[in-house]
């Protein structure tokens, strides 16, 4: 396991955020089901492994998301449709869309997923599936409510300041 930015609940600083090795080493020195890296106003990225013969499971969002796979072999079943995926591929699933994610190779299949907004809590990390599944249940694993207000919200409340033309 490698040592990972500590995310925080708080709404994000307006500085860059910066992840080395994104598509090689980063990715294969985390071991967790999901691990929240970083959420914004309107986004979040969440590290994932499906370990072998595993799922993300049988969802729908009310969130858009975009997955680029960066090593293993899966397939994803979208909306009726069935596709394999591979290191290197992106996946884009619109809010409202059934989507499953099944690990079909003989390695952990690594990705990233940006949501858009968050759809976990900002120090999200779970070990496995089934701990994902209990949080999301039990209404631990929510996103924040400052995730999830309009760009006019944002402006109005001063957290996002636009330049005058």
């Amino acid at each position: 396991m490698s040592s990972f930015p500590t995310p925080s609940s708080d709404r994000p600083k307006n500085e860059m955020q910066y992840f080395p090795d994104m598509l090689t080493a980063l990715p294969s020195k985390s071991g967790e089901f999901r691990r929240v890296l970083w959420t914004g106003l309107y986004s979040q990225l969440v590290l994932m492994t499906v370990p072998v013969g595993g799922d993300i499971g049988d969802e729908v969002h009310s969130v858009d998301q975009i997955l680029t796979f960066t090593s293993g072999t899966g397939l994803a079943q979208i909306a009726g449709k069935e596709q394999e995926v591979k290191g290197g591929d992106l996946v884009i699933v619109p809010a409202g869309t059934q989507h499953q994610f099944i690990n079909t190779g003989p390695t952990p299949l690594l990705l990233y997923t940006v949501y858009s907004p968050a759809e976990h809590k900002p120090t999200t990390v779970h070990k496995t599936k089934e701990e994902g599944d209990k949080e999301e249940e039990d209404g631990i694993d929510v996103a924040p409510d400052w995730s999830r207000r309009s760009k006019a919200e944002n402006e109005k409340e001063g957290w996002v300041k636009v330049p005058e033309e």
